[in-house]
């Protein structure tokens, strides 16, 4: 694992009037790591993936990757440095194929508006970038597939396929088992266990049995502050989330 952090924040705050979203919230992220970040709906975790993300900017605090202060840039920006996230709700082209879409993320991150007159197939590079993203999110199979024809599970898959395919050091997961079966539920898992070679994972999920299994540490919110970060089993002793979030057992 590395010992630099990939991705992280210091002081990340929201407000929308009265109203604190994001309290203060530092964390970082490390290659080979899955982080994830819990608590009740409310507690802040869709905005603060929004933060980091670049879809929305901090009232105040401070957003690094790779050591660059990214707290100002765009969400196009960041997603070319290096950072790739998916969303609650999938976010694919369902009339385009697995491999379309791929290769549309692929462009996305090589973007060249001076050859508007090119051909998509004449670039080789984002069709090896496509091919690798969907052949590594367990998608080799189904290329040619209609997205809007996949599974529930094959569709999240490639989501993550088209995070891969702009070829991301870090990746912000919202809900990515939501509405899985348990079958589906395992494979993901061993997705995401295989991705944290060569990248930095932060999982907002409420699946609470897959993310005790699945991080490495473990960040809960509540009412947009952190009331406790660490391990899995200092989380699951600290008696502030017991209270607050685990039911006290």
């Amino acid at each position: 694992m590395s010992s630099e952090p990939l991705l992280c924040c210091r002081g990340l705050t929201r407000r929308w009037g009265g109203i604190v979203a994001v309290n203060e919230v530092g964390l970082e992220l490390s290659q080979g790591e899955v982080h994830a970040v819990i608590g009740t709906n409310g507690a802040g975790k869709s905005t603060l993936i929004n933060l980091l993300s670049g879809e929305i900017a901090p009232s105040s605090g401070r957003v690094e990757l790779l050591g660059e202060d990214i707290s100002r840039w765009s969400q196009p920006r960041r997603a070319r440095a290096g950072l790739g996230r998916s969303y609650q709700r999938n976010t694919i082209y369902p009339g385009f194929s697995v491999f379309e879409n791929c290769r549309l993320a692929a462009q996305a991150q090589r973007q060249q508006p001076w050859r508007w007159w090119r051909s998509a197939n004449a670039c080789a590079a984002t069709g090896e970038q496509a091919l690798a993203a969907a052949r590594r999110a367990g998608l080799a199979d189904l290329l040619e597939r209609s997205a809007g024809l996949l599974s529930h599970g094959q569709k999240r898959q490639l989501e993550i396929a088209m995070c891969l395919a702009t070829q991301p050091r870090v990746l912000l997961l919202d809900e990515p088992l939501a509405g899985m079966g348990a079958e589906e539920t395992e494979r993901m898992l061993a997705l995401l266990a295989e991705l944290k070679d060569g990248h930095a994972l932060l999982l907002v999920e409420h699946d609470m049995d897959a993310v005790f299994r699945i991080a490495e540490r473990i960040t809960v919110m509540v009412n947009g502050s952190v009331i406790a970060s660490g391990t899995p089993d200092e989380v699951r002793s600290d008696a502030g989330v017991q209270a607050a979030y685990l039911g006290g057992h």
